[in-house]
This record gives C-alpha cells, sequence and structure tokens, in this order.
C-alpha cells in the first residue's frame, strides 16, 4: 500500500517548490490547486453549473472562468463561497482519490494542498507534512510572484488556517525561510525518513 503524506503550508510558503524536490527524488504527487482548475474548464459540468449559480459574469470573453470575477463574488461571502465548495469540493475530492488510488512504484506520494487541514482531503492522507513560513515572507514572495499589493495577500492570510494551527496539526515540518540548499537538504533528509517509515509499515 502506498503511503499519502499530506503537504500543506500557507499562501506563498514554497509547497510546489518542495513537491518538485521530492518528485525529482522519484515520489508521485498530485497538487488539489491544478484539480481545482481542471475541473472548470470548459465543457466541464462543475463550470456550467458555477455559471447557472453564479451567473455569466463569472466567464471571461472566451468562456473560460474569470477566476477573480468569481473570486470577487465569493471572498467576503461565506454562503455565497458555501454554494462554490459545494459543487467544487466533491468533484476535486474524486479526482484526488482516483489518483492516490492508483497502484505506484513509490512506497509513498504526496497530495498537495493548501487546504488540506480546512477540508475532508486531510481523510485521504496518513500523515501532514506543513511547509512553514513567516509571514513577512509570505507576504513578499506572493506579491511578487502575482503582482498583487501587500493588502490582497493580507486578506487571503486571514481567511486561512493561523500559522500556529496549521503547525500544531503537523506530522512533520519543513522550514522555507532559508537559501534552497537547506531547503533541499530538509527534503532529502524527510525522504530518508519516510521510506524508513514505509518499510516499517509494509
Amino acid at each position: 500500500m502506498t503511503i499519502t503524506i499530506g503537504l500543506t503550508g500557507g499562501i506563498g510558503s514554497g509547497k510546489s517548490t518542495v513537491a518538485r524536490l521530492f518528485e525529482a527524488l522519484g515520489v508521485p504527487w498530485i497538487d488539489a490547486d491544478q484539480v481545482a482548475r481542471d475541473i472548470v474548464r470548459p465543457g466541464e459540468p462543475a463550470l456550467e453549473e458555477i455559471t447557472e449559480r453564479f451567473g455569466a459574469d463569472i466567464l471571461a470573453a472566451d468562456g473560460t472562468l474569470n477566476r477573480r470575477a468569481l473570486r470577487n463574488v465569493v471572498f467576503d461571502d461565506d454562503q455565497r463561497r458555501a454554494e462554490l465548495e459545494a459543487i467544487t469540493h466533491p468533484r476535486i475530492r474524486k479526482r484526488l482519490k482516483t489518483f492516490l488510488e492508483t497502484p505506484k512504484p513509490s512506497p509513498y506520494q504526496l497530495l498537495v494542498s493548501p487546504l488540506l487541514l480546512e477540508t475532508t482531503q486531510k481523510a485521504l492522507v496518513q500523515r501532514i507534512l506543513v511547509v512553514d513560513t513567516p509571514e513577512p515572507l509570505q507576504i513578499a514572495r506572493t506579491t511578487q510572484r502575482d503582482r498583487v499589493d501587500d493588502a490582497h495577500v493580507r486578506r487571503i492570510l486571514e481567511a486561512q488556517m493561523p500559522r500556529t494551527q496549521r503547525l500544531a496539526a503537523a506530522d512533520d515540518v519543513i522550514d522555507n525561510q532559508g537559501d534552497p540548499d537547506a531547503l533541499r537538504a530538509q527534503v532529502n533528509d524527510l525522504h530518508a525518513t519516510y521510506l524508513t517509515l514505509c518499510g516499517a509499515t509494509s
């Protein structure tokens, strides 16, 4: 049986960077954010349902989902956000399960998700790895990456699980505020730990 490690962290913490370092060691992974984008592509049932529920204004001119427009509708409205999640979350979970339940040669795999601890995705993993980064660094990275202002990033941080709560739920933590070599060393160490863990439980 392949063990699933849930990899999570706040915005700008470096989850994808860490996942790619594990991938270089032969570890398969799936990104819940990418799945969330895939299920709302044109022609997907989820996009049709979202359009029916929220109106055509959430579509771009080419028929694709205007994610910014939709985010503006639901971000500060708990009821509307719950309506959106009722459409998307079951479909995301189904695709994640399909990937995770597919046999693989690796003894463990990663489920990368910023909402791992806030959703039912937590039930899909056997261990939780948190990528931790101080808030000022999260803000700096995200403003540079997404070309948004500090206030926008702070609103996202306020909507996410508090850092202390996320760390309290972690089985393992990667400190991603140093240089790339330090990050790679932590991944290598954890990889060895996980291989040992898988051997002990197989």
